[in-house]
């Protein structure tokens, strides 16, 4: 058991050594992570508006809304993420095959005009062991083709992985996301603004360690990444209520 979770894990390390992956599924779950969690706040406001202007505002409405933008975020990322990551893998690959058959015929030709000249020397000096001698080298080229073959197909497991990977995160990331503004909500026993304050509260403390961790990331400045994420996190509540109440007033 411990062999086989030794052996995974190996297998694991030449794919990401290969792909790089992680750093992409690191990319993609902060950047998702945040979409989703201002998506849903987007929606709350909404709400928070109506609740504001008196209208009768159910919790589980508020919930139902929410979960199911976040099913369609986790759908969408998992989907689209999947299609897209799989044309780019198979365009990667067009051209490092490309790249690999141009050097591979130009070794070829080098080892042919090798052969050839060698072959035209020995025969002028009457070596007879120049057939055990051309029949090694070919023997050499051929093990070097079938490491090239098992190097492409450890290639192709390893863009399969990566591909089904990026996928999972782009899906789970922005659903996960979008759950954290609604925490409040699925324990209200009624409608009060308090729930309204606990997921903004939710939201602002997700979006500090968001910056803080995007700062370990980048080596950048802990403060600077947080206060951007912040601004982008002021204006989603500004400009929502100022568009909302016009509205809501018109």
């Amino acid at each position: 058991m411990n062999e086989s979770k030794a052996k995974i894990k190996k297998r694991i390390k030449i794919y990401a050594e290969i792909t790089d992956f992680e750093s992409i599924a690191r990319r993609y779950f902060i950047n998702n992570f945040y979409d989703g969690m201002l998506t849903t706040l987007g929606i709350i406001l909404g709400f928070f508006i109506l609740f504001r202007g008196q209208q009768t505002i159910n919790s589980h409405i508020i919930i139902l809304t929410g979960l199911t933008t976040s099913i369609s975020m986790f759908m969408s990322g998992l989907s689209g993420s999947y299609i897209s990551e799989k044309a780019e893998q198979k365009r990667l690959k067009a051209s490092l095959n490309k790249a690999m058959g141009i050097i591979k015929k130009k070794k070829e030709k080098e080892e042919g005009d090798k052969l050839l000249e060698e072959k035209e020397i020995k025969k002028a000096m009457l070596i007879d062991n120049f057939h055990d001698e051309n029949q090694i080298k070919k023997s050499n080229l051929k093990k070097s083709n079938n490491k090239e073959k098992k190097a492409k197909t450890i290639q192709k497991k390893a863009e399969r992985f990566a591909s089904i990977i990026i996928s999972l995160v782009n899906g789970v990331s922005p659903f996960l996301g979008g759950i954290v503004p609604l925490i409040p909500f699925f324990f209200a026993v009624k409608m009060e603004i308090n729930l309204f304050i606990f997921s903004f509260l939710i939201v602002f403390i997700c979006i500090i360690f968001l910056g803080i961790f995007v700062g370990f990331i980048s080596q950048e400045s802990l403060w600077k990444n947080v206060l951007q994420m912040l601004v982008a996190f002021g204006l989603t509540i500004i400009i929502s209520i100022l568009l909302l109440d016009i509205q809501l007033y018109m």
